[in-house]
């Protein structure tokens, strides 16, 4: 009679043990992201998903850039967040403070169809140490075809050119961007606008392109600003998110061209908090995340451009025009030097500011 209760205490430790166990691997997780449409294109079409599969509910919150809350979290030892979604250069940053955890290459999925391994699947800067990229985006130029009854802009140096392409010019009010698009105008090549630009004679050169047309300038700050501006016609051009302007002009028939040439190149990826409780969970959602179907996805659902070359093929043809990591909408791409902006940030804006203010 004891052996037979021992048995049953036995038995039940166990399946309390495995009760505890399956409890901590399906146990929520918290993606912290970009809220909007963006987020919710998340939600839909990789947390719901993976909740289903996994049994781990994936609950969101909102993250609005930089690292302070990270690093808070991390110090404190209160890791509210798992998973997050970060531009590269603040996934970067973090990274080097330790604040993230690495992410090994290997253990992603191959390239759908492609069977290619992730490092060779992956667009350049879309796997690093602590980040997973999901989609890249870019900034670039945008104009209003019937601004221009003589044939439209076909390159950045048009953008420059008020002569043939009159108008008011659309720029976001920031170094970033409008000091290598100067350079690009002005000659340079796209492999060498760091180079110049990390010059004092580069720089200069930047700053006397952009005053050809600083009287004609129209600054913005929110990416909702430039479809206004262009629609108004209170600009014939302007720099601008391509999936803001995709959305103008599949969803409300504007007549918004996309010129591609020297397109200025960001990524975004997912991320690990350091020291989360739910780090296998958290693992499987950036693993589920970033597969070849749902980065495909994701892109059909928002225009941004899927950081896996497998992808591409399966995003919905009627959006493959306008994805900026589209091979032939890249011929001229810059790719963001988030090292160089790193070093010179503090320097160029400060110039900036005081170039904005002279007349």
């Amino acid at each position: 009679m004891k052996l037979h209760t021992k048995l049953i205490a036995r038995i039940a430790a166990l399946v309390a043990i495995g009760a505890v166990s399956a409890s901590a691997y399906a146990s929520d997780i918290v993606f912290a992201t970009w809220g909007g449409s963006y987020q919710d294109s998340q939600v839909e079409l990789a947390a719901k998903p993976f909740a289903a599969k996994s049994g781990t509910d994936v609950k969101t919150d909102t993250y609005n850039g930089g690292i302070a809350q990270i690093r808070s979290q991390v110090q404190t030892k209160n890791v509210t967040w798992d998973v997050v979604d970060m531009q590269l250069a603040d996934a970067t940053r973090a990274c080097d403070e330790g604040l993230l955890e690495k992410i090994d290459p290997a253990s992603l999925p191959p390239g759908a169809k492609t069977g290619a391994a992730a490092k060779a699947d992956f667009l350049q800067g879309g796997l690093s140490d602590c980040m997973i990229g999901n989609v890249g985006w870019s900034t670039m130029i945008t104009y209003n075809k019937d601004a221009f009854k003589n044939g439209e802009p076909t390159r950045i140096a048009d953008f420059f050119d008020l002569k043939r392409f009159p108008g008011k010019r659309g720029l976001r009010k920031s170094p970033e961007g409008a000091l290598e698009w100067a350079l690009l105008a002005d000659g340079v090549k796209s492999a060498d606008i760091y180079k110049v630009l990390a010059t004092p004679e580069g720089l200069n050169r930047a700053f006397k392109k952009l005053d050809t047309i600083k009287s004609s300038i129209v600054w913005w700050e929110a990416g909702a600003q430039p479809p206004q501006l262009l629609a108004d016609r209170e600009v014939s051009m302007t720099s601008a998110y391509p999936n803001r302007i995709w959305v103008a002009v599949v969803q409300n028939n504007k007549p918004f061209g996309f010129l591609w040439d020297g397109e200025v190149m960001n990524i975004e990826g997912l991320a690990i908090v350091k020291g989360t409780k739910n780090l296998k969970a958290a693992q499987d959602f950036v693993k589920y995340s970033t597969t070849t179907e749902s980065l495909a996805k994701l892109a059909t659902a928002t225009a941004l451009g899927p950081m896996r070359k497998s992808s591409i093929a399966m995003v919905d043809p009627k959006v493959t025009p306008y994805l900026p990591t589209n091979p032939a909408n890249q011929k001229d791409a810059v790719n963001i030097d988030i090292n160089f902006w790193a070093d010179h940030a503090d320097d160029l804006n400060q110039r900036f500011a005081v170039w904005l203010g002279t007349k």
